[in-house]
């Protein structure tokens, strides 16, 4: 049935269910109908889709913008990235880009996220961090929900992992703690594969000497990880294990009820019945990638949205969903005046620090010797990504910074600093808990053009001086006997060195983000105007419509931020099944 441009698609159940669809045109329009709607395949959708699907009364249709990744050699293998390996790389990338930072001395900052299934996790670094105990604790005060607490979620954490040995199968004992960890869930999990090179071996005396500063902590995801721990990656058997192997893989695809259409953009979402009460939104709009007409599908129960922290703010913002003097500005019919869409976006800003180094003693294994082990036994340089040990600190609750500004951590278990310890003269200092807040905004009312986002970078006065402070820091951290005969100088950017100004500006000149943006439909209590989603995730003042991505957190935790996306899309599942008696 035509309507206007668009074709409106709600068909009885048939045999399309249970396959992947490359294209649009290839999924037949009389034969459908789904209970479930998810306008996203990355990381949260992922999750969503499979677990939904599990309970064979329902019928999900899972849509993705981008292609499979499942075939990609070069996102199967931790070491190569998507640069090698990797048939035409970009597709895999939805290239965003800031607008020019105010704080980065006018620098612009790319924002690379996934585009296929998995979204970015299937082309990240692969870091499984999942946060602090206090990190979920605040999620539970500032939803009202009990529910997000860290000891409400360890059962979702537990079912979202699956702890494997590190590849060539190590004795890594004493390097993580076997009681935080899941065994039967999705997402494998491991330690690196070689085990204590020297630079290892120098932390952990260091350790031994600075421990009140810097102790070694014997897992950094048991929910505490100030000092030293030992990295834990998104890998087993040395392979990636995304979204899309861990929840998408070949026993879920061959589910009956569940349809994956591939290279299908989503433009907007609509309004199914309105009311005078609450608005019901269950209606997806997408288009082909490569062009055609839109189409309309509509979900029997629910739509759940999970485009991501771009994806997302901009589906919505393109639906009418948002500010709407902003929108009607640009010529969107307002349908829901919900301003704080597109706000509050956060994100790890990091500083290149330098030392100046002896090499150390290292064995080197050439690609093409790497690349034979991987294929032989999955062993090898090639089943790792960059670093063995991370260095998690706090400010001194001494400093002077917090009698300017209140600490903005969410408690003592949460670190304000991150630092990726390994062999190399160059270290990005990251700040884990900024004051600094961004936001997206539309361009225009084209849905296909990309959004204006301004992460609003070191804007904040918190921010420099927290990073001053993380220097003095790290600079402890690489002084004392452990580290004679390998580092000799710190070249800076060094505070007591250069003056403000000077020091402020190399910052500013070089910093980097961690790509890990979060928030623009943040979560906050039901019944309060401010927020986007409620505890359950529903959106604010309309029926039928959640989003389920790393959009709804409403500040960025001191983590990687994979690893919450999983914990939030496994309770997201519960939410949903059990709001319906699933």
């Amino acid at each position: 049935m035509i309507l206007g441009l668009f074709t409106t698609i709600i068909a009885i159940a048939g045999s399309t269910h249970g396959k992947v669809f490359q294209h649009l045109s290839e999924l037949p329009v009389d034969l459908m109908t789904f209970d479930f709607i998810v306008a996203g395949g990355g990381t949260g959708g992922s999750v969503i889709a499979s677990r939904l699907s599990e309970n064979k009364a329902f019928n999900v249709l899972l849509i993705e913008a981008g292609p499979d990744t499942a075939d990609q050699l070069g996102l199967s293998i931790p070491g190569w990235g998507l640069g090698k390996g990797t048939e035409n790389p970009s597709q895999f990338i939805w290239n965003y880009e800031s607008v020019p930072q105010e704080g980065w001395n006018g620098r612009k900052a790319g924002i690379p996220r996934g585009r296929g299934l998995g979204g970015s996790s299937a082309v990240n670094g692969m870091v499984y961090t999942r946060g602090s105990k206090d990190d979920y604790d605040n999620w539970a005060r500032v939803t009202g929900d009990p529910g997000w607490s860290w000891n409400a979620l360890r059962p979702y954490i537990r079912r979202s992992e699956r702890w494997t040995p590190p590849a060539g199968g190590r004795n890594a004992t004493g390097e993580y703690d076997p009681a935080v960890h899941g065994y039967m869930g999705r997402v494998e999990t491991s330690l690196p594969w070689d085990g204590h090179l020297e630079h290892d071996i120098r932390t952990i005396r260091n350790a031994e000497i600075q421990k009140a500063e810097f102790p070694l902590v014997l897992d950094g995801n048991a929910g505490r990880s100030i000092g030293v721990t030992w990295m834990q990656s998104t890998i087993g058997n040395g392979t990636r294990s995304s979204a899309a192997t861990a929840y998408l893989g070949d026993p879920v695809r061959k589910r009956s009820n569940l349809a994956i259409l591939l290279n299908t953009q989503v433009l907007r979402v609509h309004p199914v019945v309105s009311s005078v009460r609450r608005l019901d939104i269950r209606t997806v709009e997408v288009i082909s990638s490569d062009g055609g007409t839109p189409v309309k599908f509509t979900a029997k129960k629910e739509l759940v949205v999970s485009g991501g922290v771009i994806g997302t703010p901009h589906i919505l913002l393109n639906s009418g969903i948002g500010n709407r003097t902003e929108l009607e500005s640009l010529g969107v019919a307002s349908i829901l005046d919900l301003p704080d869409i597109g706000k509050g976006i956060t994100e790890h800003v990091a500083a290149n620090l330098v030392w100046d180094t002896v090499p150390l003693n290292t064995t080197t294994i050439d690609q093409d010797l790497a690349y034979a082990m991987w294929q032989q036994n999955r062993t090898g340089p090639l089943t790792a990504t960059f670093t063995h040990q991370i260095l998690w600190s706090r400010i001194p609750s001494s400093s002077s910074l917090f009698k300017e500004w209140k600490d903005p951590s969410t408690g003592t278990t949460s670190p304000h600093l991150e630092l990726p310890l390994d062999a190399a003269q160059n270290a990005y200092l990251a700040l884990l808990t900024p004051y600094s807040r961004g936001s997206l905004r539309l361009a225009s009312s084209n849905p296909l053009l990309p959004p204006l986002i301004d992460l609003g970078l070191l804007t904040h006065p918190f921010d420099m001086a927290a990073i001053k402070e993380g220097v003095r820091i790290m600079k402890r951290f690489y002084s004392g006997p452990a580290w004679e005969g390998y580092i000799t100088g710190f070249r800076g950017p060094d505070p007591d060195v250069l003056s403000n100004e000077e020091f402020e500006k190399r910052i500013r000149d070089n910093a980097i983000t961690f790509y890990h943006p979060v928030g623009g439909a943040a979560m906050s209590k039901r019944g309060e105007k401010r927020g986007v989603v409620d505890g359950e995730l529903k959106v604010k003042g309309v029926r039928g419509l959640r989003i389920v991505d790393a959009s709804v957190f409403p500040y960025v935790l001191t983590a990687h931020t994979q690893a919450p996306v999983y914990i939030l899309a496994e309770r997201a599942a519960d939410l949903i099944l059990t709001s319906l008696g699933g």
